[in-house]
């Protein structure tokens, strides 16, 4: 553990239901086909169709940050956009990086009698894919993707996290939230759950305990011990 606010062992004690973002916390995305080959592989794919490049897009190295803009710019495009991303992002974690820890961390909650929702900002399709690849779906009560042609769901929105806890009948003190980004703690935050940041680089242990982190790690395998 690289900081504590608050001991892990106290935060997970109550906790019945655990929310996991995906990206970071579970495999790394784009360690295989890199962020900004799919970013690349978008405006093709958009090109492709006629459409003209977008002003401020051609420079754009993060997939989903493009698909952002693509809805602000053009809400048109947003629909294909989406479909097109989701696609690559499905490619992508068949040969993204499982992050240690992550797995035992999915293991150690069904051990301990909890459950589990994957919520993150990439496309359900892709989150699905790669549980299925891996064995892990049966220990994954629900996956909450980004609503699909809908950007604005994303995190730092709380949408995901109260659609999961409603899906599991569960309250905002039953559960925790475990994020690698600022975002992920403010969307902790908007939705009155505590987050668990992984701070998996360095300098995140800072920017997630100025977001509010109530413990931060640096090795998804302390919390699966935790929980155990």
């Amino acid at each position: 553990m690289s900081a504590a606010p608050q001991s892990l062992a106290d935060v997970l004690r109550p906790v019945k239901h655990v929310l996991l973002d995906f990206d970071g916390p579970v495999c790394s995305v784009f360690a295989g086909l890199p962020a900004h080959e799919v970013a690349q592989r978008l405006r093709e794919g958009l090109l492709a169709t006629g459409e003209q490049a977008l002003p401020g897009g051609e420079d754009e190295v993060d997939p989903l940050a493009l698909l952002r803009l693509i809805s602000d710019a053009r809400p048109d495009l947003t629909g294909i956009s989406d479909s097109m991303l989701a696609a690559l992002e499905s490619e992508a974690v068949r040969v993204g990086r499982p992050t240690p820890g992550g797995e035992s961390v999915l293991l150690a909650c069904a051990h301990s009698g909890r459950t589990v929702s994957v919520v993150s900002n990439n496309a359900g399709v892709a989150i699905e894919t790669y549980l299925a690849d891996h064995g892990l779906s049966g220990y994954v009560s629900g996956v909450f993707g980004r609503a699909p042609g809908d950007p604005s769901s994303m995190k730092p929105n709380p949408r995901l996290l109260l659609e999961a806890m409603e899906a599991a009948g569960t309250r905002p003190e039953e559960c925790v939230f475990i994020g690698d980004a600022a975002r992920d703690v403010e969307a902790g935050d908007a939705a009155s759950v505590p987050t668990i940041g992984y701070a998996n680089k360095p300098g995140k242990d800072a920017r997630l305990a100025a977001a509010g982190a109530i413990a931060i790690v640096d090795s998804m395998q302390v919390i699966a011990d935790a929980l155990l």
